[in-house]
């Protein structure tokens, strides 16, 4: 088993752990947590030998076979499925004694080569590389393509199928899910909770870690807990830990202000100068229990787009693609205020390419792209993180916005993305991948867009600042079409899915946990199926069927906006009622002369009470006539 004990680590002059312990024995699936800069990856650094525990034992089976992902790749000529394979390094070194063997043979010692060879699965390793490859989205015929043509995000997933090639006892990974789409995470999944040695995994990617662990380890406050449970798990018990230890922290902030306050007044007097010291030194025994600093850093929401057009933007007929190569066909889509789409569909069915063109980036190669005159879009796309002025601070770049603001609204509003105090002033060129995503989003809703499209927004972002992402999506008042592999963004922000598959854009026909068995489907039927398939597919029946689903959404957008109001006007009753609530918790309203305020407050409780029933009642009606709305068409 690895095994941390009484463990401390320094990364130069920071102290990242402090008598940290630690215990994650075989078939374990750990999910590793903490801030960034917490020590994550240095405790990765640790394991695999890159650094040394300054204190304390770490302790890992001599014997033990260490995978992780590489980092970089070579610019090599090698095929694709033979760089995977290197991945076993037993079977390398029995094929370099194999080959070594036979221009000198010694029939005994090939004997056990072969025999060894075949105790490792060695005669199936190609056909396992090719289903990882397969799984990681490669298609066919390119498991033989040279390392070298492929691209940047490829050549990641090449050195992850080298991983998980090896035939490892500690499988290491940090942040695996970047760069995969939806249906490679899916697949990732299902691999790994077959995997029998132990994992310990880095990832912001919440349903991933649900799918996944056994076990989540949170660093804080330079120490390593490990919690029973997947993240979900972990999020239950970590909160009533931290309720528990924020109610004992304010107790003790109460007993330090009271000895400060005894210390203060009587330690210049001579009668009680004893009891002051005995009271300085208790205050200095006393242990510092640390606050619950369970917030987020970030904290932002998109101001409502000063126009909402309706629609926003139309595609009829829309055949879209590149050079003279078609990727979609026939596409109808309708985007009004509102509206809140998640994409999904097979890698490469086109996804990206329909944002692209309905951010305008790809010019139509036939139809009708009909925007509305005053739409605004805020488009999110990974290759704009490149795009931002290297020597430019985050302050410059809102200034370049809006140069008649403040300098103090704009420190405040970037603030909200994590760009404190001499952070705003700094060059963007040294930023990390999820600082300059942070700092393009937002740039973003400084825009005030009333269409957000948003392809993988989450690549680089930490599990803070994606929760602060989703409830800012979530009071968003313009249209919204989102493409993420994190399925717990897309269950925050949309409420309708729409797939891209075989050139078209349909509806999906299930909610967002039946996609994977679509894709098992999809996968067993050669790739054909559509969500349409048990219809007809005829060019008639596909209009008739877009111009019925744009009626439907004609139909039922004045309940989605008489839901979204109710929603609001519950907010506030509630509010109303809790603060009712906390004026008769009050002792002082029970005295015998405020009997007259007693009686007004039960009377404005009751109220609220009726007032907060009938919204509940009304909310309950629009939502069931939106469902059934849906249902009837």
């Amino acid at each position: 088993m690895l095994k941390l004990s009484n463990l401390s680590l320094r990364r130069g002059a920071k102290l990242l752990f402090r008598d940290a312990d630690l215990c994650i024995h075989p078939g374990q699936r750990v999910g590793l947590t903490g801030a960034n800069g917490a020590g994550k990856s240095s405790l990765f650094a640790l394991i695999r030998g890159e650094l040394h525990a300054d204190a304390g034992d770490f302790h890992l089976p001599p014997k033990w076979v260490i995978a992780h992902v590489a980092q970089e790749t070579p610019a090599t000529d090698r095929p694709a499925i033979e760089y995977v394979m290197d991945g076993d390094r037993e079977l390398r070194e029995i094929q370099r004694k194999l080959a070594a063997a036979g221009q000198d043979p010694q029939g005994r010692h090939v004997a056990e080569l072969h025999a060894r060879l075949e105790a490792i699965g060695g005669y199936n390793a190609r056909s396992r590389a090719a289903r990882l490859l397969r799984g990681l989205g490669f298609q066919p015929g390119q498991e033989e393509m040279p390392v070298r043509t492929f691209s940047g995000g490829w050549r990641m997933r090449l050195n992850l199928g080298q991983a998980l090639m090896c035939r490892s006892d500690l499988l290491l990974l940090d942040e695996p899910t970047n760069h995969l789409d939806l249906d490679t995470v899916i697949w990732l999944e299902a691999w790994l909770r077959n995997y029998p040695g132990a994992l310990l995994l880095i990832s912001h990617d919440r349903d991933f870690l649900d799918a996944v662990t056994t076990h989540i380890a949170h660093i804080e406050q330079q120490g390593i807990r490990l919690y029973p449970g997947n993240y979900s798990a972990f999020e239950v018990i970590r909160a009533q830990r931290l309720a528990n230890q924020q109610a004992v922290y304010e107790k003790q902030q109460r007993d330090i202000a009271h000895l400060h306050r005894y210390i203060d007044r009587f330690r210049a007097k001579a009668t009680k100068a004893r009891q002051a010291q005995s009271r300085i030194k208790a205050l200095e025994r006393m242990e510092k229990i640390a606050p619950a600093h369970a917030d987020s850093p970030f904290h932002f929401d998109f101001p409502p787009p000063e126009k909402s057009p309706n629609p926003l933007l139309r595609l009829e007929k829309i055949r879209a693609g590149y050079g003279r190569a078609s990727i979609l066909n026939g596409v109808d889509l309708d985007l009004g205020p509102g509206d809140r789409i998640g994409l999904l569909g097979p890698n490469g069915a086109g996804k990206s390419t329909l944002i692209k063109l309905l951010s305008g980036e790809l010019p139509p190669q036939a139809g009708r792209y009909s925007p509305a005159a005053d739409l605004r879009i805020g488009y999110f796309a990974q290759h704009q993180l490149e795009q931002l002025c290297p020597d430019k601070s985050p302050l410059d770049h809102l200034q370049r916005l809006d140069p008649g603001a403040s300098e103090q609204s704009l420190r405040d509003f970037i603030g909200g993305f994590g760009f404190h105090g001499d952070r705003a002033l700094e060059p963007t060129a040294p930023l990390s991948g999820g600082e300059k995503a942070r700092l393009v989003l937002a740039l973003l809703v400084f825009r005030r867009p009333n269409l957000l499209l948003l392809d993988e927004p989450t690549n680089h972002l930490d599990l803070e600042m994606r929760h602060a992402l989703a409830v800012a999506l979530q009071g968003f008042e313009g249209a919204l079409l989102i493409v993420s592999h994190d399925r717990h963004l897309l269950r925050a922000t949309a409420d309708r899915l729409l797939l891209v598959a075989d050139g078209r854009v349909e509806e999906f026909p299930g909610a967002l946990d039946d996609y994977p068995r679509w894709l098992a489907e999809n996968r067993a039927a050669g790739g054909s199926k559509t969500a349409a398939a048990a219809g007809d597919n005829s060019a008639a029946a596909r209009r008739d069927r877009k111009q019925r689903e744009a009626e439907q959404r004609r139909r039922i957008q004045p309940l989605r906006n008489r839901l979204r109001e109710l929603e609001q006007e519950l907010e506030r009753l509630g509010e109303q009622q809790a603060a009712l609530e906390q004026r008769l918790a009050a002792p002082d309203i029970y005295a015998q002369t405020r009997k007259e305020d007693l009686r007004r407050l039960l009377q404005e409780k009751a109220e609220a009470d009726r007032r907060l029933a009938r919204a509940e009642e009304a909310w309950l009606a629009a939502g069931e006539a939106l469902e059934a709305a849906g249902e009837a068409s």
